[in-house]
């Protein structure tokens, strides 16, 4: 150890001359340079921007929010209701953040879906956590409770069905209201309406494919006339484009996947994914796509459709189906699926810590919550024994007709 240090070496000098020494290794890490736009924010996970869909439990689940960029592909589900009610959401956020609003649709006309947004609110939290009045018959209660349920389920924790974040992002809505015409017509709103894009389009027979074309010919438009676009220099300040695409996919677009088991343009839509990333990708915006799943019979191009999207959600509900009326399900009004998360700037994405997932509609609030039916305390619940079970059941004959052990007939 002694011939290695010399005269000019850094172990003779004092320990405040020693430069490169002084500097520890755990160290602050500094601020990175993110662009700083209102109504976005940072990811913890990947440091990618975000912003709010305007359903706080849905941005849980996508880890946060919605990252710039990215394409959000919402599953309508069978009427039609729900989904519309998402991309509402996402465009009264947008509305609230001051960020600008595109809208497409080839049904209704996109400005009266911007007049049905739903009306914010300030001071929400009485909405968001409720606080539940004590009574005075609680102790009289409890002990109730601990009668009807099983000894080794008394003393477990109760599930906790809401999602939230320890720090709120994005604003809560009142769905029994709507926006103030002040507040929405501050926003700028692009627009645009299939109808009045039929006569610039192609002939007949490439009507879906020049819907489509024109759409997107109208996205790049607003993107490079307005300043989203991430290669040319801008003098203003930066903002958010929020994109709506509504029924994607559908006969209204010219389409032809809907009731079709080998569609004639098979390709159409998936080609149009691909440019519509491509814009979002160099772009400061995001969008909202809602598609018509359930009418797709080709679920191998279903799938190609979802890969190309970043988000994948798929909505279930309950309308018109046995579980409307099942008493166990009457506290959710659907069941929602994560098909498809994203995968930006890591090697593993956010995965949600729970699967089992529902959606209801309150009075003023659209909330997605954990699935947790209730335990069945019914106490009309017939009980067979193993040996009226086993007297019942024969084999029966090859004819259809069969003996029973039991003289009672059991539905």
């Amino acid at each position: 150890i002694s011939s290695m240090a010399t005269p000019g070496n850094s172990a003779d000098k004092p320990l405040a001359e020693r430069s490169p020494f002084t500097t520890t290794s755990f160290q602050k890490k500094t601020r990175s340079k993110l662009i700083s736009i209102p109504g976005t924010r940072p990811s913890v996970q990947n440091g990618q921007l975000l912003v709010s869909t305007g359903v706080t439990s849905l941005d849980y689940l996508l880890g946060g929010g919605l990252a710039v960029g990215t394409v959000l592909l919402i599953e309508e589900d069978q009427y039609d209701s729900y989904s519309h009610m998402i991309v509402k959401y996402f465009l009264a956020e947008g509305v609230v953040c001051q960020h600008e609003l595109f809208m497409a649709a080839a049904q209704d006309d996109p400005d009266d879906i911007l007049q049905e947004l739903p009306h914010p609110i300030l001071d929400d939290v009485v909405i968001h956590n409720p606080v539940e009045q004590p009574t005075l018959s609680c102790k009289c209660q409890d002990s109730l409770d601990s009668m009807k349920i099983a000894w080794r389920y008394q003393n477990l924790p109760k599930v906790q069905s809401t999602l939230a974040s320890s720090s709120r992002f994005g604003h809560y809505y009142d769905v029994s209201k709507t926006m103030e015409p002040d507040i929405r017509q501050a926003a700028k709103c692009h627009r645009f309406f299939l109808p009045e894009h039929l006569t610039q389009s192609s002939p007949a027979q490439c009507l879906m494919l020049g819907s489509y074309s024109a759409l997107l010919k109208s996205l790049q438009e607003v993107i490079h006339r307005e300043g989203f676009d991430l290669a040319n220099a801008m003098s203003k300040s930066r903002n958010i484009l929020r994109i709506g695409l509504h029924s994607l996919g559908s006969a209204l677009w010219g389409d032809d996947l809907s009731f079709h088991v080998n569609p004639r343009h098979r390709h159409a839509l998936t080609t149009f994914l691909y440019g519509l990333r491509a814009l979002l990708r160099s772009s400061l915006s995001v969008a909202v796509v809602t598609i018509s799943s359930h009418l797709i019979q080709d679920r191998a191009l279903m799938g190609s459709i979802t890969r190309l999207c970043d988000n994948a959600i798929a909505l279930e509900s309950f309308k018109g189906s046995e579980r409307e009326t099942n008493p166990l399900c009457k506290d959710y009004h659907g069941l929602l699926h994560v098909h498809q998360v994203p995968h930006l700037n890591c090697l593993a994405s956010y995965l949600p810590d729970h699967k089992d997932l529902a959606f209801k509609l309150k009075r003023k609030q659209f909330s997605i919550e954990r699935l947790h039916l209730p335990p069945d305390l019914s106490e009309t619940v017939s009980r067979v024994s193993r040996g009226e079970l086993a007297g019942a059941a024969t084999v029966a004959s090859p004819c259809g007709s069969g003996t029973f052990g039991n003289k009672h007939l059991d539905f």
